[in-house]
């Protein structure tokens, strides 16, 4: 598992309702391609993100699938509308049981 993980999402916490709102999550991850040697000659295992999806209410409204040539700690910006106040869960899955989940708040008026 990764030793450093950070999530950050930068979204409005409040919008009106039908508004389009923009959002960028990023994950902070130690990204290892799988195809490095360590100092002893050994190949050092894949440690990559592999998933992002966001939920709004429990309904999806975006999903990512990543791949070794994605770099690391990848920004990922996509936009949804606002359509009833609620949360917005954020998780990203990888190699080796990695999860990291954030939630945020939007207030719909």
């Amino acid at each position: 598992m990764s030793k450093t993980s950070r999530t950050s999402i930068t979204m409005p916490t409040e919008a009106k309702k039908g508004a389009i709102i923009e959002i960028r999550a990023i994950v902070q991850h130690d990204m290892e391609t799988g195809f490095r040697y360590n100092e002893a000659g050994k190949l050092i295992p894949r440690d990559i993100i592999r998933n992002f999806t966001c939920t709004y209410n429990g309904v999806e409204v975006f999903k990512a699938d990543l791949y070794p040539g994605v770099g690391a700690n990848p920004l990922i910006t996509f936009t949804t509308i606002a359509t009833e106040t609620g949360t917005l869960e954020f998780k990203w899955t990888g190699d080796d049981g990695y999860e990291a989940l954030n939630q945020t708040h939007l207030q719909v008026s």
